[in-house]
């Protein structure tokens, strides 16, 4: 059980530093975008832009719900539960900031992984840029849990 601990504890560390490169690059795409602003036209570029924050942000949540999440899970010995029960009850042990906040992330990272238009992806995009600093919000409650334990 020790050795499964310490491998855990390493791999939640590796996924941390690989959070922390993707949560930097949403910030810099989510202010790149904030300074595009809204209007008519879009040129290719600012659309590439788009693209590039909404695939930011669904692969930013990714790492943290599926890896980092998962992991802590792991080490505290919890059992296996679908994600959003996982969600609540780390939200009750002080995990992340809002269950509800995530459950909402990860519909929207849904809908990108699912639109194809690229009007709709300008549509979610001032979804994404508020729910972007939710996300930071709950990675950096979770920071502070690990912290405490010693685990990053």
């Amino acid at each position: 059980m020790i050795e499964k601990n310490k491998n855990n504890q390493e791999l939640l560390k590796q996924n941390w530093e690989l959070l922390m490169r993707s949560l930097n690059s949403l910030k810099l795409s989510v202010k790149k975008v904030s300074d595009i602003g809204q209007k008519d036209d879009y040129t290719f570029e600012e659309l590439e832009s788009f693209d590039s924050l909404t695939s930011k942000f669904a692969r930013t949540s990714d790492i943290f719900l599926q890896k980092i999440i998962r992991t802590i899970w792991a080490l505290l010995h919890e059992t296996t539960m679908p994600l959003i029960d996982v969600l609540n009850k780390a939200e009750k042990l002080g995990i992340i900031a809002s269950s509800d906040q995530l459950i909402e992330i990860r519909d929207i990272r849904n809908q990108i992984a699912h639109e194809y238009l690229p009007e709709a992806i300008q549509e979610l995009v001032p979804d994404v840029i508020e729910l972007s600093k939710q996300l930071e919000t709950n990675i950096q409650q979770s920071k502070r849990f690990m912290s405490q334990r010693n685990w990053i």
